[in-house]
């Protein structure tokens, strides 16, 4: 059997572990031939390859952060061309096929989920694991790099608390989350933030000032405010959904015409740091983590998921089993169809107990009660 594998869309911690334990285990139980294409579908498509299996490629990557297979956020349905994307779709395909691959396994996030599908239905054997510092792939317990990114952004949140308590400053603490709140959630509630803001929950401003006066008033002249990138006030929300709903009918339209205007409201951490210092008398000061979660050593959590996905990976391939993601759930390591994947989110539940938790604890969420689910 020959097996093709490819590392897709954003960077996050734990790939490499994903390709050792997959090389390693169809070298020491299958009899596979693996080839490795570099900086993800564009590699395939150009037909850049290298043999997994040969030499020395998978000694001492377990505890690297990274891919040495490269990656690129680009999906052969949308390629960049000289006048615009174009649908490479057919090129990846005459490649699988040149390759005489049996099966593509795919280490991707959630737009590369999609684009495996979209090669699926194109004909082709396909396997993925999923990878996303921001958790943000649908149908399973965790991502690949989720653990690493969430340990580096507790610390740095750690380690900004010291400095914002002795120069009573406002910290705002930006971290990944295009669509979800799980990175930004779970590292401001292990940190101790004051207030943490996510997409799911549009925060209203007054909400979020009167916590932090509450905290002057009790002698804490300083807070931490963990946002996520995608964070949007109530007041902006309501504003886009209005828009889009004069732009559009149907719910599809105005979904899609949404995310046209959002995409015009960028800064909206600055602006926040803006309204809070005007309204409390405090410096703020903005520290935005982006690409730096994605880096460095993979946790052991991190190491472990990828071994399991991997291993998982190999029987699915031998076994047959494609247009599946290997995933995690409620622990156990399993499969799902990639339909049940592929251009969907994973939001944050209302009712999730991290999200209770935060109110317990006495965090501000930017509304003024527990949401509802």
């Amino acid at each position: 059997m020959r097996i093709g594998l490819i590392t897709a869309g954003s960077d996050s911690p734990g790939v490499n572990a994903a390709i050792r334990g997959f090389g390693k285990a169809v070298a020491n139980a299958y009899k596979m031939d693996v080839l490795g294409f570099r900086d993800g579908y564009l590699g395939l498509i150009e037909d850049r390859k290298v043999n997994l299996l040969e030499g020395t490629m998978l000694s001492g990557i377990l505890t690297q952060g990274g891919t040495i297979l490269g990656t690129s956020r680009h999906v052969p349905e949308s390629m960049p061309g000289p006048e615009g994307p174009i649908d490479r779709t057919q090129e990846a395909v005459d490649s699988y096929h040149r390759n005489n691959l049996d099966a593509l396994i795919i280490i991707g996030d959630n737009k590369s989920q999609s684009a495996a599908y979209h090669l699926s239905q194109a004909g082709l054997n396909i396997i993925t694991m999923p990878k996303s510092c921001e958790n943000d792939v649908p149908r399973t317990d965790k991502s690949i790099g989720f653990d690493t990114a969430r340990e580096i952004a507790t610390e740095a949140i750690d380690r900004l608390h010291t400095n914002a308590n002795a120069t009573h400053r406002i910290m705002l603490v930006e971290l990944l989350g295009n669509c979800s709140g799980w990175l930004t959630m779970g590292a401001g509630l292990a940190a101790g933030a004051d207030v943490i803001l996510i997409p799911e929950i549009p925060y209203d401003f007054d909400v979020v000032i009167e916590a932090i006066h509450r905290r002057k008033a009790a002698g804490r002249n300083f807070s931490l405010v963990a946002v996520a990138e995608k964070a949007r006030s109530k007041e902006l929300v309501d504003f886009m959904e209005l828009a889009a709903s004069k732009r559009a009918e149907s719910a599809d339209e105005q979904e899609k015409a949404f995310e046209r205007i959002e995409n015009n409201y960028s800064a909206q951490t600055l602006l926040l740091a803006r309204r809070l210092g005007e309204a409390t008398d405090l410096e703020t000061h903005i520290t935005i983590l982006g690409s730096l979660v994605r880096g460095g050593t993979p946790t052991a959590a991190d190491r472990l998921l990828a071994n399991q996905l991997a291993e998982w990976s190999v029987r699915m391939a031998a076994d047959g089993q494609f247009g599946h993601m290997a995933c995690r759930i409620d622990g156990s390591v399993t499969s799902v169809p990639l339909d049940e994947v592929a251009g969907k989110a994973k939001l944050m539940p209302l009712d999730h107990d991290w999200i209770r938790g935060s109110f317990q604890v006495g965090t501000c969420l930017g509304i003024p009660d527990l949401p509802v689910a």
